[in-house]
């Protein structure tokens, strides 16, 4: 027999006008969110007809950006204390009864640590928005224990939930807005550090004007014909940095940020395949992240470049400041120039 699933109620809220973060400004992710659920939340609260933004937190306000949010809209924030289980548990429910319902905490609690309530919510048909900062490698000094480096891994176990981990805070900002509007369980990953505004080759930001973010879709950042590289999240600025390095040294090298790895852009993968060597960029746990994802769709859709590398975390990770730690760990920008200039002379 067929599961019998709570019909959820029609979203009427106003997203408003997404933010545009200027070139050369530099943000967190985090940050990003903060700034855009304080303007749909401002938008919304008090209006009548309007459907009510819960926003559960965990002692984390501060951290995962939500304390302006609890300011300007206080009978939609719930500060529900140091209890991930519960609050995974009350926040599904309430987006299975009226409201858009968001819980924001750090990766290793909100998905980690409450990861078999988010596996019920997505057997139960919730609408749950989960925002997750701290995700990868990007905690700061917090060291291994807080380094959520399997979110990728934990998601894909699931059938229904849909993973968004944006570029820059512009991305981030029409992420945030399209997962507030739209229907079933969204998480939207972010990490810790401020990370550049990612701009075209003219020097205009690229996730802005006529930008529309659309689940599923990648982003072709740089154009080569050499290779290409395939990046997630913070990873991704990182990437077009080496391939500014890779062209002085007389490589042209495709760079795509990719935001959806559980909903992987054919005709993207295709492309990349084309140049004969692939390489996936992300600090994530390498044999369970979008690398790995990759190389499966890549197999089903029965291409097999000449050349393919996965770049991502083989090891629990060092404490430090973001930079030091992917030094670390063999994930900088100059270990990805190197990765791809070897492999350059092998293919």
């Amino acid at each position: 027999p067929k599961k019998r699933r709570i019909p959820s109620p029609a979203v009427e809220i106003d997203t408003g006008k997404a933010r545009t973060y200027a070139a050369g400004e530099k943000l967190d992710n985090r940050s990003a969110f903060g700034n855009a659920l304080v303007d749909v939340g401002s938008l919304n609260y008090g209006k009548e007809g309007r459907t009510p933004i819960l926003v559960f937190d965990c002692d984390l306000a501060g951290s995962v950006k939500t304390e302006e949010f609890a300011k300007r809209c206080p009978d939609w924030f719930i500060e529900a204390g140091i209890q991930e289980h519960a609050t995974a548990t009350a926040s599904g429910a309430a987006s299975c009864a009226g409201a858009v319902s968001c819980f924001a905490d750090f990766g290793v609690f909100g998905l980690g640590e409450a990861y078999n309530q988010q596996r019920l919510n997505d057997i139960n048909g919730a609408n749950l928005k989960l925002f997750l900062t701290h995700v990868g490698l990007d905690v700061g000094e917090d060291g291994a224990t807080h380094q959520c480096i399997d979110y990728v891994g934990l998601l894909r176990n699931t059938f229904g939930w849909k993973l968004v981990v944006p570029a820059d805070p512009n991305q981030t900002d029409r992420a945030v807005r399209w997962a507030l509007s739209t229907g079933g369980n969204v998480c939207v990953a972010m990490g810790r550090s401020k990370v550049p505004v990612i701009v075209r080759k003219d020097g205009s930001p690229f996730f802005a004007d006529d930008y529309t973010f659309r689940y599923g879709a990648t982003e072709l950042l740089r154009d080569g014909s050499d290779g290409a590289i395939l990046a997630m999240g913070t990873m991704v600025y990182r990437a077009v940095e080496a391939w500014e390095k890779l062209r002085a040294s007389g490589y042209s090298l495709k760079v795509y940020g990719v935001s959806c790895p559980l909903e992987l852009d054919d005709s993207a993968l295709a492309d990349a395949a084309k140049t004969g060597l692939v390489v996936t960029y992300e600090d994530h746990h390498v044999r369970s992240g979008m690398g790995s994802l990759v190389a499966f769709r890549l197999a089903e859709m029965g291409i097999t470049p000449p050349v393919f590398k996965a770049l991502g975390v083989h090891r629990y990770g060092d404490s430090g400041a973001a930079p030091e730690v992917l030094s670390a760990m063999g994930l900088s920008v100059e270990h990805l120039v190197e990765a791809v200039g070897e492999l350059m002379v092998q293919g």
